[in-house]
């Protein structure tokens, strides 16, 4: 006998992945597919509509096939907040700087379009409260503005520009609708009041869009999870699901593991608006996003938001983040000249380069009292890619005091350890500014995954000193665009009840000792200080050079 499920697509920055999940949010089965990038320059970050597309079919006739039989009630979608670009009937629109016909896609973490966000930033506009008083360059308006400038043939044939999840709902469905979550947090549309600020777009040099009425940027937005429409016949046959199934307004990936741990019951039942204020749902992967809500606006300095109804309905979201974690990490484990031995005995072992590198420093710790003690003399600074949040500049780079002359396996571990560190006094910065402005959180809902290794989440949990709780469903991101599936569906009366009824708490990790504490708050203090260290430096070579 078929049981109801909901399908849930996710589509991150290097795979796209589907699952199937019952009412009651027991995944049933899941797959995923690697989707690729070209990097043609520096900054420079692009993808294929069309590869991420055939991605997303293979991943869902996978898991269904894996599921067994199933009656699909609806489908929810969620992706990378990345800028699509199509003509009229659909085709690629290259976005590359050397017209590769294949690539239509910006990917969020592209850099192209500093020069743009700068020339926006010194508009003052009274749209950027809503985005935390400066537009990031990863933000779509900045990347439309390049796009007008540099490549004004691709912006004259785009017949629509399109938000990466808000795409895959049209290639599923045919409807151009938009879903409010990435046309607030992305596009500087202004929820609370309906509409997009004319006099932005024509101040930036966007006023064309203005002219066409916003037809390529989006004319009907929908909340979160409501229908837009029902999979097409031509959809279906690619996906090896049947045509007619409901599909709901979109969201961003981040988002979409905000609504699948947020809103779970720690005490028994779900938690009220106050206890929201408590809550900072953490989503870790190339990328880190910090979210959290409340039922007024609040505005806070290098913060994204406040963005209503952009995660939770009828409540105001601030978004802070880190613009490489993962990415980070990975890039200090494989340039450093350890790494292909130590790759080498993962691979043989079995396991991996992480759960080789915590063994050595599980190895390692016992000469310390505790694993945090390895670093003491070894600090980074983790804005390689920039500073997303709080301080909310893109031109800060990383930072590594104390190096030895050394490259050995036990100098990468510490490394990485120093690296993960890093990460988590990101973190303990943000939900500080946060504080700082009427929030009171002192519990981390993690998903991702970063999740995965108990190293990020043991120093997250010291270094913060908040409580971190796992969902009960590791696949919470998964999870979050298939509750979205269930309200399309009607499974589920709304979004927060879906949240109440789908997803559960799971490992709860304490924060450790007073010990561990104040060596975190010196290590914290040293993070603070490397970056008035490279502020000062660029003032010597400023005022040295001019």
């Amino acid at each position: 006998m078929p049981v109801d499920a909901v399908i849930g697509i996710d589509v991150g920055t290097g795979s796209a992945r589907a699952g199937l999940f019952s009412l009651d949010g027991t995944m049933l089965a899941q797959a995923s597919r690697p989707i690729r990038a070209w990097r043609p320059r520096p900054d420079f970050v692009q993808q294929s509509s069309a590869d991420i597309w055939a991605s997303v079919c293979a991943s869902v006739r996978e898991a269904c096939a894996a599921a067994g039989p199933v009656t699909v009630r609806g489908i929810g979608i969620d992706a990378t907040c990345s800028l699509v670009v199509v003509d009229e009937a659909g085709g690629p629109v290259s976005i590359s700087p050397d017209d590769a016909p294949e690539q239509d896609v910006i990917v969020w973490m592209d850099h192209r379009a500093g020069a743009e966000a700068d020339a926006i930033n010194a508009g003052e506009h009274d749209v950027l409260r809503y985005v935390g008083g400066r537009i990031s360059l990863e933000m779509e308006t900045p990347k439309l503005l390049w796009l007008r400038e540099h490549r004004p043939d691709a912006w004259s044939r785009a017949a629509h520009f399109f938000d990466l999840p808000d795409w895959l709902t049209w290639r599923a469905t045919g409807s151009d609708t938009r879903s409010l979550c990435s046309t607030v947090c992305k596009w500087t549309y202004l929820g609370h009041e309906a509409r997009w600020d004319e006099a932005y777009f024509r101040s930036i040099g966007l006023g064309e869009l203005v002219d066409e009425g916003f037809r390529r940027i989006g004319t009907d937005i929908r909340p979160m999870g409501e229908m837009i429409g029902i999979l097409s016949a031509e959809a279906a046959a690619a996906l090896g699901l049947s045509a007619g199934i409901p599909v709901g307004a979109s969201a961003i990936d981040a988002h979409a593991g905000g609504i699948g741990t947020i809103g779970a019951a720690l005490d028994g039942r779900p938690p009220g608006d106050d206890e929201l204020l408590r809550r900072l749902a953490l989503v870790g992967g190339t990328s880190s996003c910090h979210m959290t809500v409340s039922t007024s606006p609040r505005f806070v300095p290098g913060i994204w938001g406040p963005y209503f109804a952009a995660m939770v309905p009828g409540l105001w979201l601030n978004e802070g983040g880190q613009s490489a974690t993962g990415s980070l990490i990975d890039h200090v484990i494989t340039t450093h000249a350890a790494y292909p031995a130590l790759a080498g005995e993962a691979a043989t072992a079995g396991v991996s380069i992480y759960q080789t590198l915590n063994a050595r420093l599980d190895h390692l710790a016992q000469a310390v009292a505790f694993p945090a003690m390895l670093t003491r003399d070894l600090h980074v600074m983790p804005d390689f890619h920039g500073n997303r949040s709080p301080r909310a500049d893109s031109s800060l780079r990383g930072m590594i005091s104390g190096l030895r002359l050394g490259a050995d396996a036990d100098d990468l571990a510490l490394l990485y350890l120093a690296t993960v560190q890093a990460i988590a006094y990101g973190t303990r910065h943000i939900i500080e500014t946060l504080n700082g402005e009427g929030y009171a959180i002192d519990t981390i809902l993690a998903s991702g995954g970063g999740t995965k290794n108990p190293v990020f989440l043991r120093e997250h949990a010291d270094a913060s000193g908040c409580t971190l709780v796992l969902p009960r469903e590791p696949e919470a991101v998964l999870l979050g665009a298939a509750i979205l599936g269930a309200v399309a569906g009607g499974a589920q009366a709304s979004v927060r009840d879906a949240m109440a009824a789908m997803s559960r708490s799971g490992s709860v990790i304490e924060p450790g000792p007073d010990t561990v504490r104040r060596y975190h708050d010196a290590k914290y203090a040293v993070f603070q200080r490397m970056f008035e260290d490279q502020m000062a430096y660029r003032d010597l070579m400023t005022t040295q050079t001019a």
